[in-house]
């Protein structure tokens, strides 16, 4: 069924900056992005090479909820 005809609209995607990460994370940057290359963190790439990370993902690392590759659920 489609958000459409149920008469919701679909949530917009939050994408973070890696420093906006690094800050909730406690993290360093460079840490951030280690993750990203060598446990999968899965980024989205701007059209000038730089990365966002999607809030959603985010929120489930501060929460102990992600594993390799995606967030539990």
């Amino acid at each position: 069924m489609s958000s459409s005809r149920t008469g919701t609209l679909p949530q917009p995607v939050v994408l973070l900056t890696p420093a906006e990460v690094a800050g909730r994370l406690r993290v360093d940057p460079k840490t951030l992005r280690r993750w990203a290359l060598e446990y999968g963190l899965p980024c989205v790439k701007t059209l000038g090479g730089h990365r966002r990370y999607r809030e959603t993902d985010v929120d489930a690392i501060a929460r102990g909820e992600y594993r390799k590759g995606k967030a539990r659920r």
